[in-house]
């Protein structure tokens, strides 16, 4: 999660650690934000280094032209990073990067702007998109989506338990009224709830749902690992940052199951040096100090994992 400009982001001493950087190394910020990671990454690399950063928001991809307007090497990429590989593959660059990063969920700029709907805490239009240019926004899919796709996203995906009494509430509140607002949703899903939990608004886990549901967020993922582990040359690092379970336990089952090698039946005589693993992991998962989580609470929930890929 990249911190607004004059912020820091989440973890960045990790980062820069676990990238193991190279003065005239190549590397990808698949997840630009606000640059604090990238920042970080140039001033660690020598006038023959390269990084290419990545995003899908507008928003981002303007401060990366800032950016690289003051830097030659810096080159943006207007795309989803789960088109990575194939971005990599036009440049050439497939199989020679250093180093891919991964900064998962949503930039501070993002959500502390109530205009881009993902954020309860302000009254906005009910958008979520990363990218506006694209899609549905949140509000048209909730007025044409059935109670049951209703009920799957916000269960699936945002590990909300009520989500049928959630779905069903919705239904019968948006036929009265489109609901097009941030604080018109928040207030619906609170009434449906039977209890509030303390510390916690009744309705993260909801808009959590329905935002990575708008976004694909986790088929992009899916596709970002695989396309990471293409782009890295031998002895290339990859590194996650995620901030929920779901994006966790999928880069966690990702870098087990690469360091695993090919999947064999488990009577068939293979030996270890015939599986073919492709990476390993670089210490356990970490997370951020507790002096970095009382200056940024919304580091409380990151988690850092890192793999290098083998030869």
């Amino acid at each position: 999660m990249n911190g607004a400009a004059g912020h820091q982001p989440v973890m960045r001493a990790a980062v820069v650690e676990a990238l193991n950087l190279r003065q005239d190394g190549v590397y990808l910020d698949a997840t630009f934000g606000r640059g604090g990671h990238s920042a970080a990454i140039l001033q660690r690399l020598g006038t023959g280094g390269r990084l290419l950063a990545m995003d899908r928001d507008p928003e981002a991809i303007a401060a990366a032209r800032e950016m690289a307007a003051e830097d030659p090497r810096l080159e943006v990429i207007d795309r989803r990073f789960g088109e990575l590989r194939s971005e990599l593959a036009e440049r050439g660059l497939e199989g020679t990067v250093d180093g891919v990063l991964f900064d998962l969920g949503l930039s501070s700029p993002q959500v502390d702007d109530s205009s881009r709907g993902f954020s309860f805490s302000g009254d906005g239009p009910l958008d979520m998109r990363m990218d506006p240019r694209t899609g549905s926004s949140a509000a048209e899919w909730i007025d044409t989506a059935s109670e049951r796709e209703l009920a799957d996203a916000i269960f699936r995906y945002g590990e909300e338990r009520h989500s049928r009494r959630i779905a069903s509430r919705i239904i019968k509140e948006r036929k009265s009224e489109p609901i097009a607002t941030t604080g018109r949703l928040a207030a619906i899903i609170a009434s449906a709830l039977p209890r509030r939990e303390r510390r916690k608004h009744p309705a993260t886990r909801a808009f959590q749902g329905i935002r990575i549901h708008i976004n694909e967020e986790l088929d992009e993922l899916h596709k970002g690992l695989a396309g990471a582990l293409e782009a890295l040359r031998d002895g290339g690092r990859l590194a996650v940052i995620s901030f929920h379970s779901l994006e966790d336990r999928i880069v966690k089952r990702f870098i087990l199951d690469q360091s695993r090698g090919d999947d064999f039946p488990r009577d068939l005589p293979v030996t270890k040096g015939q599986l073919r693993e492709r990476i390993r992991p670089i210490g356990k998962s970490r997370r951020a100090t507790a002096t970095e989580v009382a200056r940024n609470p919304r580091a409380r929930s990151a988690v850092l994992r890192v793999a290098e890929k083998l030869q």
